[in-house]
Parts: structure tokens; C-alpha cells; sequence
């Protein structure tokens, strides 16, 4: 696998405390075609990031000084926030949810199986590489309800035109119930459709994306005008959308 096309220097920051489990997820991702760049704790994962471009992070959620959940947060806040998959030993729910809420793209709890994690790297990859790859067509651009999309360059901006960030995860949701506006769509077709084979059967991360989506379009928890719930189907785009190739 060393040297496949999709993995040429991918860059990928390992931020772990225990440095018998950095040393073998380092070699793992090496061997695997990647450049992995170890750090023991955020003031190093700081540094790193001060002297290089860092393609997806691998984030330990218990370190020491800074903690994981705090490290994701100071990532998403930057202007180009930087894929976080997040790696922890609680079995706690509460944990994971914040760290998605926070805006990390994945989570991995430990142990994990060394295939498991470097599927879920891939997937992680594929979809936030997108936003920096040359466009081969025209973009396409999405209006609905004074809002707008422009899916080349990711910008989202709503009715009084001001931007609204979006993590990669909550952009493939919304360009999915924009590609299929006023349909009822299952969570299922959600699920494949922004995270692919890779997702796990009972994988929760898109009710998570769902609910941070909802909150940035404005939508009332009792009776939201743009993604709507179906008793027993799935979610809806209500509004009406209008494609184009230019802005």
C-alpha cells in the first residue's frame, strides 16, 4: 500500500501522550505510505503547525496540560480549520459528543483495530481534500430561502449575506439534502452518501452533524423551517433550491 497515489505526502500530526502507543500508530501510518509527525502534547502539535501544512490530525482526547477537547476547539477555530479525528480511552458518550460537537470530524475509541483506524483516516481525507483540490468543471452554487452555497470553494452564506463557517462533515450533509431537496431521505442514505462504506452500522456522528447543521441554519428545535423530521422515514430539505454554474 506504501506509495498509493491517495496517501502521497499526506501529512497527519499524532498527538498522544503514552509514547509506546505514538510510536506504533507512527509506524503504522508510515508504512501505510503516510508522513506521520508524532507529538507528545498540544504545545508540540503547536509548534508542528507553526512550521508546516498538517493534512488531518490524530487527537488523544486525555493529555496532559491541554486536553484533547481544547486542542480540537483551538483547530476548528483557525481560518483553515484542520481534520480531527478524535482517539480516546473513555467509554463515556458525553465525551465523544463534545468532541463532535466541537467540530471533530471523527472519533475512534481505544483500543482500536489498526484497520478500523486507518479506514477511517482515509475517509476523513477524502472528504476534506476535496475543498483544496482544482475544480475540473464550473462550481456549482445552491440558493434556498435568500441562503447560498458555493460547493467549489465550501463558502456558506445566509439571507443577509454573511458567511457561515461549516466543518467538512456539515458540508457533505447539507450538499447531500441539497442535492435531493423536498425528498424524504432515510439516515441511512445520509450516512452512505457523506461517509461510505467506512461508517459503522450504529455510527451516531451524523445525529450530531444534524443537530449542529440545524443550529447554524437557525432552525427551531419545535418546528424547524429547513431540515425537518419524518415520523418513521427520515429528514426533508423543506425549502426549494436553485442550481447554477455561476454566482
Amino acid at each position: 500500500m506504501a506509495g498509493d497515489e491517495s496517501t502521497q505526502r499526506t501529512v497527519i500530526a499524532l498527538v498522544e501522550d503514552d509514547p509506546e502507543i505514538r510510536e506504533l500508530v507512527a509506524g503504522l501510518l508510515g508504512r501505510e505510505g503516510f508522513e506521520a509527525c508524532p507529538c507528545s502534547d498540544g504545545a508540540e502539535l503547536t509548534r508542528l503547525l507553526a512550521r508546516r501544512r498538517i493534512d488531518l490530525v490524530l487527537l488523544d482526547l486525555m493529555l496532559p496540560g491541554e486536553d484533547g477537547l481544547s486542542i480540537c476547539r483551538r483547530l476548528q477555530a483557525m481560518p483553515v480549520p484542520v481534520p480531527v479525528i478524535m482517539v480516546t480511552a473513555k467509554s463515556d458518550d458525553i465525551d465523544r459528543i463534545l468532541g463532535l460537537e466541537l467540530g471533530a470530524d471523527d472519533y475512534l475509541p481505544k483500543p482500536f483495530n489498526p484497520r478500523e483506524l486507518l479506514a477511517r483516516v482515509r475517509a476523513v481525507l477524502r472528504r476534506t481534500r476535496e475543498a483544496h483540490r482544482p475544480q475540473a468543471h464550473p462550481a456549482r452554487f445552491y440558493r434556498f430561502a435568500g441562503w447560498s452555497l458555493d460547493a467549489g470553494s465550501r463558502r456558506l452564506t445566509d439571507a443577509d449575506g454573511q458567511p457561515v463557517e461549516l466543518t467538512g462533515g456539515e458540508f457533505d450533509l447539507l450538499l447531500a439534502l441539497l442535492e435531493h431537496p423536498q425528498r424524504v431521505l432515510t439516515r441511512d442514505q445520509l450516512l452512505d452518501w457523506t461517509r461510505g462504506r467506512d461508517a459503522a452500522p450504529y455510527d451516531r456522528t451524523i445525529d450530531v452533524q444534524l443537530g449542529r447543521l440545524r443550529r447554524k441554519l437557525g432552525d427551531q428545535p419545535n418546528a424547524p423551517t429547513f431540515i425537518r423530521t419524518v415520523r418513521g422515514g427520515g429528514y426533508l430539505f423543506a425549502p426549494a433550491v436553485e442550481t447554477g454554474t455561476s454566482a
